[in-house]
């Protein structure tokens, strides 16, 4: 195991792994490995990693490219959706620029109605996502795994055998298991480390390529975190804040850096960035693999879903393992499922779990920095 010294030059690496991942992306491609360009937890890696492609993240969470998207599309429309769009066209995203396929799912009407523009730049696929986890949500779901196996099997002449389908299944297993020990490390109190450190960690782990280096990687981190914590290193008793809500990162961490900016410490992102996409497992035991797939993803408790209560399970779990003093619903504007889902979430928090709530509702330029930090200290001085 990689033997680390120095947390915070492995902060900055894993917080880098974006920039990096952009020169690996092209030796990837020199090599003739297919890439496959995606927007959503809810695609099924393992599939495509069996197919032999390189699954990267496409660009989508800047408003440098948003102004350009709104020539196109309307203004009063998702800015995830028109910083996906604002990339494409004008090709600054490397990944996009890279992928031979980009794929996308049914989550939210204009996603949908954006993918047809896309679909004029470059390759897209769109795998229909149910709205409900129901059994006839989850026979679709599996229907559209195969869809996507046979469609990518085609376009690139490989075979998606059961055997590697298996070996890739084990294989981000593991990197999920090594990322949730890592994020419960926060879990301890005080923390060990900053939420801003926690998430550049999780989020610069999705540009990395190498899985079994990944979890050697986060493993070594795991030891040094604890090594420091046992000798008395730790951020303080500070309030203990969960973030929930859209996805957040690139233009979205200044919700992060307002609360610990104003004494605050960010323990857990129940956001897809954070423990959503990696709290569940796929059951490795199930003699059927694409529906222990399916059932393992469409699991998953996003706010298009209808009802949503996985998104409750999971959320009331984290508030109680991570001891929060305060959760914090960021949602986007004109995102319409967590805005109207926010009020739901709310009542849970403070109703059920009886612990204090506020909604932020931001989008991606940098106007509003001083509100929200103004916002944040009002929430952290009450708890």
């Amino acid at each position: 195991m990689k033997i680390i010294t120095d947390l915070p030059s492995v902060f900055e690496e894993f917080a880098e792994a974006r920039k990096n991942s952009f020169l690996s992306v092209k030796r990837i491609k020199d090599e003739g490995k297919p890439v496959i360009g995606v927007y959503c937890g809810y695609f099924p890696m393992e599939i495509a990693m069996a197919a032999g492609a390189v699954v990267v993240g496409i660009c989508s969470m800047s408003d440098e490219t948003v102004g350009d998207a709104e020539k196109d599309l309307p203004r009063n429309l998702c800015p995830l959706i028109k910083s996906s769009y604002g990339f494409a066209k004008t090709d600054k995203c490397p990944f996009f620029y890279f992928s031979d396929l980009v794929v996308g799912e049914t989550t939210c009407d204009g996603k949908k109605k954006m993918y047809e523009h896309l679909g004029g730049i470059k390759p897209v696929y769109v795998m229909q996502l149910p709205n409900s986890q129901d059994d006839s949500g989850y026979a679709l779901w599996k229907s559209e795994l195969f869809r996507f196996k046979d469609y990518i099997e085609n376009m690139f002449g490989v075979r998606v055998s059961d055997e590697n389908l298996k070996k890739q299944i084990s294989l981000k297993n593991r990197e999920r298991q090594a990322l949730k020990r890592l994020s419960y490390l926060m879990a301890l109190d005080p923390a060990p480390i900053s939420g801003e450190n926690l998430f550049n960690l999780l989020y610069g782990s999705t540009f990395k390529f190498d899985k079994e280096a990944v979890i050697s990687e986060i493993e070594a981190v795991i030891e040094k975190i604890m090594r420091d914590y046992e000798s008395g290193i730790n951020v303080g008793k500070k309030p203990r804040i969960i973030i929930t809500g859209c996805p957040i990162g690139g233009a979205t961490l200044k919700v992060l850096r307002a609360v610990e900016s104003k004494g605050g410490c960010v323990v857990a992102f129940e956001n897809c960035s954070g423990m959503k996409n990696i709290d569940n497992m796929t059951d490795e035991s199930d003699p059927d693999m694409y529906g222990a797939l399916a059932k393992r993803y469409l699991d998953i408790g996003c706010s298009c879903m209808s009802p949503n209560p996985n998104r409750y399970e999971l959320l009331g779990r984290m508030i109680d393992e991570f001891h929060a003093d305060g959760v914090i619903d960021m949602t986007l504007v004109a995102c319409h499922t967590y805005n109207v889902e926010a009020f739901g979430i709310k009542r849970f928090c403070l109703e059920e779990k009886h612990v204090p709530y506020m909604h932020m509702e931001t989008d991606y330029s940098q106007s509003d920095i001083g509100q929200l930090e103004t916002r944040a200290a009002a929430f952290i001085e009450m708890l």
